[in-house]
């Protein structure tokens, strides 16, 4: 069973040791039509809609406020509001969310390179430095550790459930998620 969630952020336990948390916002979904265990869903993302949407609504009768659709894999076997119920018996989680978009990055923020001194009148800086070979094979190898886009990537990760308040829709597991506060992504139960 997957769910869509709204990163809140993290926070810690009160625990001795204080074990580190993300907190997770299970989002209003509706399921408006169900095929082979994967559902077209409706959610609110809270941005504007258009026309496009505004159709879908009117085809599935649904108010303003669920304005992004999506396909998921839902325990319901008909149309109607999200089974969460799943989420309290969950043990281990597989969430998946973009990461950060840092766009054009160099060697440095990207790779952790090094970098050149700063004193005595060289250009090094913060550059790449060589990146040929000598004659054989005479280009540049796939892979190679060089500037270009950095994050904006999806990104998976298993994480411990600690708790899940149904009445308010927050998710409690240990450990980080990758992606900004307030970004979306999915829960999937693993265990």
């Amino acid at each position: 069973m997957e769910f869509i969630v709204e990163k809140i952020g993290m926070s810690r336990t009160i625990s001795v040791p204080a074990t580190p948390v993300t907190l997770l916002k299970v989002l209003d979904t509706k399921v408006c039509d169900v095929t082979d265990g994967v559902a077209y869903v409706s959610y609110s993302s809270g941005k504007k809609i258009n026309k496009t949407i505004e159709g879908q609504q009117k085809k599935y009768n649904l108010s303003k406020e669920f304005n992004r659709f999506a396909t998921i894999e839902v325990a319901n076997t008909e149309a109607g509001d999200l089974e969460v119920s799943g989420l309290s018996e969950a043990k281990l989680l597989k969430t998946t969310f973009i990461t950060k978009g840092r766009g054009f990055s160099g060697v440095v923020k990207r790779w952790n390179f090094a970098g050149g001194r700063a004193s005595h009148g060289h250009r090094m800086g913060k550059r790449t430095g060589s990146i040929g070979n000598c004659e054989w094979p005479g280009r540049v190898m796939r892979g190679k550790k060089m500037p270009g886009q950095y994050g904006n990537t999806t990104n998976s990760v298993r994480n411990d459930v600690v708790s899940f308040d149904a009445e308010t829709g927050i998710l409690v597991v240990k450990g980080s998620v990758s992606g900004p506060n307030g970004g979306l992504g999915k829960v999937r139960i693993a265990k």
